[in-house]
């Protein structure tokens, strides 16, 4: 009997790379894989003939177009166009081969800006979510609607829409403009420490609240919830570390891993985004899974990461 295939999309990123050393260090699954020069996932017939050749039993769906304030702000219409061709490419075509499970990754920035906190799912749609990255957040809460519309239409719970909050890790985009908080973080502590600049300037007040998981966390969110029954599970399902810190507290505790001692300034003149993003992920914890590495163990790891890696952490930005 062959062994069950798990389709990983978008396994270079952040998430589909932590997904990739999951599955593939586990034999009961078979891992598949296509490079984007292989496999356009904006272009919905080369990716229903994939579908059809291979004809995967699960799919992680973590492919899309992603970046921090600046690229959201700049790039909207990408951010809007590319996530929403991939996400209704996949679904269709996982839907046509009656793929068995699919995971779908969306974001914690489709909650509203203001919204109570811990953020509990049902309060999405509530409000409407930080402008700055307004089409991301529109497109990824097209995908989670597009799986719960699957799921009601076609009588199933297959199709389980993810929302991770701040995700670290390895291969991650360190990028000091494109990059996400704790990865641009890594990157201009590392440039300051290597140039000796005694002091580095970072955006906003420092005082906005985030939550953060590690990429291999969120792997483990993965392989618990296709290995669980999960034909009664509610829908969706935030997917947090349960704790939360401010900015200044993050960049000190990335100073402290990379051992930089310059000053750090901040321009309150550049925006903060929303003041508080904790997601509730007790939906999820109800079914046993909870994040086990602490912030401060992850951090150090991705910087040792970084280091290791730095040459093609810079190449891939």
């Amino acid at each position: 009997m062959s062994l069950p295939t798990i389709y990983i999309a978008g396994h270079t990123g952040l998430i589909g790379s932590a997904a990739l050393r999951r599955f593939a260090a586990d034999a009961n699954y078979r891992v598949l894989t296509a490079s984007h020069g292989a496999l356009d996932l904006q272009d919905a017939a080369t990716v229903q003939r994939f579908f059809d050749s291979h004809a995967p039993d699960y799919v992680i769906l973590a492919a899309g177009k992603v970046g921090g304030i600046l690229e959201n702000r700049t790039y909207p219409a990408d951010f809007i166009s590319s996530n929403l061709a991939i996400q209704l490419n996949v679904l269709a075509a996982a839907h046509r081969t009656g793929v068995k499970k699919l995971l779908l990754f969306a974001s914690s920035c489709m909650y509203p800006r203001e919204c109570p906190q811990p953020m509990k799912e049902d309060r999405l749609f509530s409000g409407l979510p930080e402008p700055t990255s307004m089409a991301y957040a529109v497109s990824k809460m097209a995908g989670l609607q597009l799986c719960l519309a699957y799921n009601q239409q076609y009588g199933h719970n297959r199709f389980i829409p993810l929302i991770p909050n701040s995700v670290y890790g390895p291969n991650d985009n360190f990028d000091p403009d494109k990059g996400h908080v704790l990865s641009a973080l890594i990157r201009r502590f590392h440039d300051a420490k290597v140039k000796a600049a005694d002091r580095v300037l970072l955006w906003g007040s420092g005082r906005p609240r985030r939550e953060f998981i590690h990429a291999d966390d969120v792997a483990e969110c993965c392989a618990h919830l296709i290995a669980q029954d999960t034909s009664g599970l509610e829908l969706p399902l935030n997917v947090g570390s349960g704790h939360d810190l401010a900015i200044r507290d993050l960049a000190e505790l990335v100073a402290t891993a990379v051992d930089y001692r310059g000053e750090i300034a901040w321009d309150p003149a550049k925006p903060d985004g929303a003041p508080r993003k904790l997601l509730d992920s007790s939906r999820l914890r109800s079914t046993g899974w909870s994040a086990g590495i602490a912030l401060q163990t992850g951090v150090a790891e991705t910087y040792a990461w970084y280091r290791k890696n730095v040459k093609t952490a810079e190449a891939a930005v």
